[in-house]
C-alpha cells in the first residue's frame, strides 16, 4: 500500500516483472444480482472485417461494467438484423429489457459508417439512435464510446469505457536488466503503452486534469524527484529535484497546481507548487510525517496522510494552510485517500485488524465500509465517474490490479498476461 514509511525510504514491494507490452485481462469475479438483461444484436456487417468488431467491444464493456446482463446470442428468441424486424413481445417475453441493434457498413477505402440504435423493449421505445464515421484504428474507441452511451441511458450514470489507466511496472525484476515502467491503457486493458521507463524505481503517477500529462516521482538521478510527461507530446521536465524527499504529486482539479509531498523544512510535508511560477508553499508543519495529497474537487482543501496521532490517518486541511482537521478514526490505519468525483466519499487504505484492504468513508456522517477482501490492497483510484475504484492486490503470490464498484458489489481482477503491475491510477473523462 502507499505507505508513510514509503515516503522516508521509498523502499516498497515490488511486484514481479513483465513485458512492457503486455495486455491486460479483465475477470469479472462478483456482479451485481438482477443485473440488467439486455442483448446486442447483429453489429458486424457482412463487409466489415476490421480485426476488432465493434460488437465484441460493446459487449465485453457492458459485460465487465458488473450492471449488464448481455445475453448469449443462443438466448436470442429471435433473430433480428433491422428495427422492422423487431418483435417486443417476444424479447420481453424471453426477460430481456433493452436492446442494442447495429450496423457497421463500409463507406470507402478503410472507412466504415457505423449505426446504432437502443431500444426499450418494455416501452416499446427507441432511446438512442445514432451513425458515425470510422476508420479501422478508430473502432475500438468507436465501440467504447457507444458502450458509454448506453450506460449512460439506462443507469444515468456517465459511462467511462472511454477512459484510461496508468500503472507502473517492473521487467526483470532482481536481475541486472531490471526495468521500471510507467504506462497507459484503455479502460479495458488494450492499447497499452509505455510512457517511460528507467532502470530506477518510478512511484505515484498522477493524471491531470485534461488527461494530457501524468506527474511522477522518478529515481533515475539517484534521488527522489518529481517529474511531468506530456504523453501527447512525449516531452518531459522535472518539477522539483530538492535535497530530500521529492514525493507524492496531485493536480489541482483546474490544472494550475501541484501538491508535493517534500522535505525541505525537515520532516516531509505538503507544500503547493504553482505550476506557472514553480514557487512553493507550505501547508503543513509539524514533525509528523504528511504526505499523499488529495485535492477535494471545490479546489479549496486537500486531504493527506499523517501520522500525528501516533499512526497512519486521514486528515484535511485548507489551501490556505491552518490547523489539519483529523477526518478518520475507524481502524488503526488508514491512508492513501482519493475523493469521489462529487466529494461526497472519499476511499482509503484501512486495516483494522484483517489486512490492508480498500474502503469508503462517506464525508457527511463519517460511516466507513470495507469494499475489498484482500489482505495487501493498495492505491485506491476513484473513476472520473465516480462508479469504481480501481487498485492494487496481491493474488497466489502474484501482483494484480483489481477493480470494485463503489458500493462494493462489483468485483473484477485485472491482470496483465504476462507479470504484474502497481501503482494504479484512473484518468479523467476524455475531452
Amino acid at each position: 500500500m502507499k505507505s508513510l514509511s514509503k515516503v522516508i525510504s521509498f523502499a516498497c514491494m515490488l511486484f514481479v516483472g513483465q513485458s512492457a507490452y503486455a495486455v491486460l485481462e479483465i475477470e469479472i469475479t462478483q456482479g451485481i444480482e438482477g443485473a440488467l438483461p439486455i442483448a446486442i444484436v447483429a453489429f458486424a456487417g457482412d463487409v466489415y472485417t476490421a480485426p476488432e468488431v465493434v460488437e465484441n467491444i460493446v459487449r465485453d464493456d457492458l459485460q465487465r461494467s458488473g450492471f449488464f446482463d448481455v445475453l448469449g446470442k443462443q438466448r436470442f428468441p429471435q433473430i433480428v438484423t433491422d428495427s422492422s424486424q423487431l418483435n417486443y413481445k417476444v424479447w420481453r417475453d424471453a426477460g430481456v429489457e433493452s436492446l442494442l441493434l447495429g450496423k457497421v457498413t463500409k463507406a470507402g477505402a478503410g472507412q466504415y459508417r457505423v449505426e446504432f440504435q437502443l431500444f426499450d423493449l418494455i416501452r416499446q421505445k427507441r432511446l438512442l439512435g445514432h451513425v458515425v464515421p470510422a476508420t479501422i484504428k478508430d473502432v475500438r474507441k468507436v465501440g467504447h464510446k457507444i458502450s458509454d452511451l448506453v450506460f449512460e441511458k439506462l443507469t444515468g450514470i456517465r459511462g467511462a469505457f472511454s477512459t484510461r489507466i496508468a500503472y507502473v511496472s517492473t521487467i526483470n525484476k532482481n536481475t541486472a536488466n531490471q526495468k521500471y515502467v510507467l504506462q497507459i491503457a484503455d479502460a479495458d486493458g488494450h492499447n497499452a503503452r509505455t510512457v517511460f521507463s528507467s532502470k530506477k524505481q518510478l512511484l505515484s503517477p498522477s493524471w491531470s486534469p485534461d488527461g494530457t500529462r501524468l506527474a511522477y516521482v522518478s529515481f533515475e538521478s539517484g534521488n527522489s524527484a518529481v517529474y511531468v510527461q506530456d504523453i501527447i507530446q512525449g516531452t518531459r521536465s522535472r518539477i522539483s529535484g530538492r535535497a530530500g524527499i521529492n514525493s507524492a504529486p496531485a493536480w489541482s482539479p483546474d490544472g494550475r497546481y501541484l501538491a508535493l509531498t517534500l522535505s525541505v523544512g525537515g520532516s516531509p510535508d505538503i507544500y503547493i507548487m504553482d505550476m506557472g511560477a514553480r514557487d512553493i508553499k507550505r501547508l503543513t508543519s509539524a514533525t509528523s510525517i504528511d504526505t499523499e495529497a488529495c485535492w477535494m474537487p471545490d479546489s479549496k482543501s486537500l486531504l493527506f496522510t499523517s501520522d500525528r496521532s501516533g499512526g497512519p490517518q486521514i486528515y484535511r486541511v485548507s489551501v490556505n494552510g491552518g490547523k489539519p482537521k483529523r477526518l478518520t478514526f475507524e481502524g488503526e490505519y488508514n491512508a492513501a485517500a482519493d475523493i469521489s468525483p462529487d466529494g461526497r466519499y472519499l476511499t482509503l487504505v484501512n486495516n483494522s485488524g484483517h489486512g490492508f484492504r480498500i474502503a469508503v468513508m462517506d464525508m457527511q456522517n463519517q460511516a466507513m465500509r470495507v469494499i475489498s477482501n484482500g489482505s495487501l490492497d493498495e492505491g485506491p483510484s476513484y473513476a472520473p465517474n465516480g462508479s469504481m475504484i480501481i487498485y492494487a492486490t496481491a493474488e497466489q503470490g502474484r501482483g494484480v490490479l483489481a477493480a470494485v464498484s463503489a458500493d462494493g458489489r462489483v468485483k473484477q481482477k485485472i491482470r496483465l498476461t504476462e507479470g504484474d503491475v502497481r501503482e494504479p491510477t484512473w484518468s479523467p473523462f476524455r475531452f
